[in-house]
C-alpha cells in the first residue's frame, strides 16, 4: 500500500471548482453613438445613389453555362412532376399490384 500511496501523493484532494458559477458575469456595455447611428439607419429611407448601388449588386453573376444548367434542370424537375401528377396514389398502387400478381 506504501507504493499507492506514494504515486498518488502529488494528487490534489479538494473538491472540484466549476467554471462561472461563483464569478459575476457583466456584459459589454454598447456605446451611445453605435445606438443612436443604428436608430438614425433604422429611420432614414435609402437614397436613390444607395437603391442604385443596391442594384448593381444584385446583377446576375452566373455563366451562360450555369443559366443553361439550372434552366434545364428546372424544366426535368417540371417534366417529373407532371408525370408523377398524371396518375393518383391510388391508380398507381393498383399498376403495382396489376405487375406484381
Amino acid at each position: 500500500m506504501s507504493s499507492e500511496d506514494e504515486a498518488y501523493g502529488q494528487v490534489a484532494k479538494s473538491s472540484l471548482k466549476l467554471k462561472g458559477l461563483g464569478g459575476k458575469v457583466t456584459k459589454k456595455k454598447r456605446k451611445k453613438q453605435q445606438e443612436a447611428l443604428e436608430k438614425a439607419l433604422v429611420q432614414r429611407p435609402p437614397t436613390e445613389e444607395e437603391t442604385r448601388n443596391n442594384a448593381a449588386f444584385s446583377l446576375d453573376v452566373r455563366t451562360k453555362a450555369e443559366v443553361a444548367f439550372e434552366r434545364s434542370q428546372f424544366k426535368r424537375l417540371q417534366d417529373k412532376v407532371l408525370k408523377r401528377a398524371e396518375k393518383s396514389h391510388k391508380q398507381r398502387v393498383e399498376v403495382f399490384f396489376f405487375i406484381n400478381s
